[in-house]
């Protein structure tokens, strides 16, 4: 069934059987925490202060991946990559380390999932990534390795036109596809791009036939020459002209990679046929989704962030008339306080994920490092932007952790308030250290510095006191929250 994942396209990847998706497309931004701090801005109607880039730090290249960089090496070779390429990726690998460590922990993410993607496609699928152009050169590298040279068919450009202000270097009015096949065996759909309307008229090649359109003849060596019609349109070479998504462009949702949809029904058009499976395990807003549906494919869609989930359900699924559970699921997003513990099983950090951005915060994709913080919920207090900070726990819980908080309350400039998610019921005891913390008053009004939530509480409907959510509640402007 036509799926949406919520949740680490690796974890998603890895539980997929092999060769079982017909067409891949993937549009990974290397700045990606840029584009999630403008969808929360978007879909909250909050402004996210700079300060959240250091906090959301994707590509950050910190122990966890430093192992992974270790191993990409061994995972090539058992995988099967030529020894050759297995010890240049060691030695780049210790170049980057040094020279450019923020990127090698964007080619670490990147390589493991595309060794995943390679496994899923069909003998007969292909793979289209969407390139930015600050890691382009490397991911060829990467892609390369993977699928092996051969297998490239087209970098293909997609050129558009904007408004460009002026700056000291060429406008940027182009984004690069890298198209790799699995095999030499692959789909590939011969889809033309119209002739003008009046093309032929003028030309003397062009003649009309008895019913009045427009041909030339075609001359093969050794061959009779046969007719080629305008009607039938040109063959469509590797430079795509598709209009930019502007700010005044129907299509916009405020998502910030946001790609046009007639670009994704090209390759989708190109690259399969119906009913075929279509795979974009960065899914964001859901542009892919949308061209699969209109072109009577399959697809699956993954994200980690519940905000586009969402929007994928209401902006693009919903619209054709698509009942959830019928024509389509939606996988990895609790319903229940059972299922969020079974989350918390499989996967401990998207419990974590889930948890924050439930209660409507911002939430922190550092493994490691995070300093007692996992997420932040942002109010506004007058002309000032103050944060709650949010701290999941799935596991056992104990009056420390709470103490824990405090701390990190303490220590944290511009942050007033602090909110403990726990599937477990609180002690006695921590609720006493939650109550000894004290109050933040604003505006005449007491809100307890330190909340405690459950998972059961959250289900229930309950949320944190703070003054955002009372401005909500008398109409005024605020933060909003997503039916999550």
């Amino acid at each position: 069934m036509n799926t949406l994942f919520y949740g680490d396209n690796l974890t998603i990847m890895r539980k997929m059987p092999a060769e079982s998706v017909d067409l891949i497309y993937l549009d990974p931004p290397f700045n990606s925490n840029r584009s999630y701090n403008l969808l929360y801005k978007n879909t909250t109607g909050l402004p996210i202060p700079e300060q959240i880039e250091a906090f959301c730090d994707t590509w950050e290249l910190d122990y966890e991946k430093s192992e992974m960089a270790k191993d990409i090496p061994l995972i090539m070779h058992d995988y099967g990559i030529h020894h050759e390429v297995v010890q240049f990726w060691y030695y780049l690998v210790q170049a980057l380390k040094t020279t450019n460590p923020r990127l090698l922990a964007y080619l670490v993410y990147m390589t493991i999932r595309l060794i995943e993607m390679h496994r899923l496609l069909k003998p007969t699928g292909s793979l289209y990534l969407h390139c930015d152009p600050t890691a382009s050169h490397y991911l060829k590298i990467v892609m390369d390795s993977v699928f092996g040279p051969k297998h490239i068919r087209n970098e293909i450009i997609w050129h558009y036109k904007r408004y460009t202000a002026r700056s000291g270097q060429f406008q940027k009015l182009h984004d690069v596809l890298f198209w790799y096949s699995k095999t030499n065996t692959y789909v590939f759909n011969d889809i033309r791009e119209a002739y003008g309307a009046k093309s032929g008229i003028h030309d003397s090649h062009y003649k009309q036939d008895e019913n009045g359109k427009w041909f030339r003849w075609q001359k093969r060596k050794g061959a009779e020459p046969y007719k080629i019609y305008l009607s039938e349109g040109r063959r469509m070479g590797d430079v795509w002209e598709i209009p930019f998504i502007n700010a005044s462009s129907k299509e916009r949702l405020g998502y910030p990679t946001q790609k046009p949809l007639a670009l994704l029904e090209r390759i989708i058009q190109a690259s399969s046929k119906e009913n075929d499976l279509v795979f974009d395990p960065f899914c964001g807003c859901g542009t892919t989704i949308e061209a699969a549906i209109k072109n009577h494919r399959q697809w699956i869609g993954c994200d980690i962030a519940i905000h586009s989930i969402k929007l994928i359900q209401t902006t693009r699924i919903q619209k054709y008339g698509f009942t959830e559970h019928v024509e389509y699921r939606i996988e990895g997003i609790p319903q229940s306080p059972e299922q969020a513990q079974y989350l918390f099983e499989q996967d401990p950090f998207q419990f974590q994920y889930w948890a924050v951005e439930k209660t409507g915060g911002f939430c922190s994709h550092k493994k490691t490092g995070d300093k007692g913080i996992d997420g932040r919920l942002y109010f506004e207090t007058g002309t000032a932007l103050c944060s709650m900070v949010l701290s999941v726990k799935g596991g056992t819980i104990k009056p420390a952790d709470i103490r824990d908080l405090r701390g990190v309350l303490e220590r944290e400039k511009g942050t007033e308030l602090a909110g403990f998610i726990c599937l477990k019921e609180p002690t006695k005891a921590m609720k006493q250290e939650a109550d000894a913390a004290g109050v933040y008053v604003y505006q005449g009004l007491s809100y307890p510095r330190i909340q405690i939530l459950t998972i059961q509480d959250i289900f229930n409907g309950k949320t944190w006191y703070c003054p955002s959510m009372v401005k909500t509640l008398r109409k005024d402007t605020g933060q909003t929250f997503l039916a999550l």
